[in-house]
């Protein structure tokens, strides 16, 4: 079964399953910008994580995901899309007529950028007709791409920051600090802008006390 710690999850019945040395981290982020109460459950690689009771949350026996209700939401940038909607109070979201640089970044990061990312990881380094069948291109072009989009701008969707910034610039602070993207100067301002917001503070805090545990 699964070890968590139960939170007061009555008015939104919102939980979180997540592993603080995981993607979770981009999602509990998220969680804590939205500010609505949840229930988090910890999952083990092991054991947890493949267990009947959590496949049926999630088959892939990933995280993270959350359970809001009876709606289950998997893969970080959907679950920031969708906490962003489910909690419009929190204005993590642009108007709708507002959100094409929103979605334009927030699935960059997951797409392109995320898989030039995985290859450099796992030491694959495509070919010139690879390169032209993939969607990214290269590594080195996806990040000079977004580094250009941050350097502009204080948040990579517009004047203001929204839930699109918690998932591109988690991919961004996750890429950086293990060397798989260099940390640019604009790179630089933009995490440290996101780093002092109380929100990724109090997450960050949140999965340090629980990998230390």
């Amino acid at each position: 079964m699964f070890q968590g710690s139960m939170g007061e999850d009555i008015v939104t019945g919102l939980t979180f399953y997540t592993n603080p040395q995981s993607r979770g981290r981009i999602a509990r982020w998220m969680l804590e910008e939205v500010g609505a109460p949840y229930d988090t459950v910890v999952l083990d690689y092991a054991g947890a994580m493949k267990t009947a009771d959590y496949l049926g949350v999630n088959p892939m026996g990933k995280v993270p995901a959350i359970r809001h209700g009876d709606r289950v939401v998997t893969e970080g940038a959907a679950i920031c899309a969708y906490l962003a909607d489910a909690f419009p109070d929190a204005g993590l979201a642009p108007p709708p007529a507002d959100r094409a640089d929103y979605y334009r970044w927030l699935f960059f990061a997951a797409g392109p950028l995320e898989a030039a990312v995985l290859d450099k990881a796992m030491g694959l380094t495509p070919n010139e007709k690879q390169r032209q069948m993939a969607g990214y291109g290269h590594l080195d072009l996806a990040a000079s791409v977004l580094d250009r989009a941050v350097a502009t701008r204080d948040w990579i969707a517009g004047d203001r920051f929204s839930a699109a910034d918690v998932y591109v610039g988690a991919s961004i602070g996750w890429y950086t600090q293990f060397g798989l993207i260099e940390r640019t100067p604009a790179f630089a301002a933009y995490l440290d802008r996101l780093h002092a917001r109380p929100a990724y503070i109090r997450a960050a805090e949140l999965d340090d006390a629980a990998a230390a545990t």
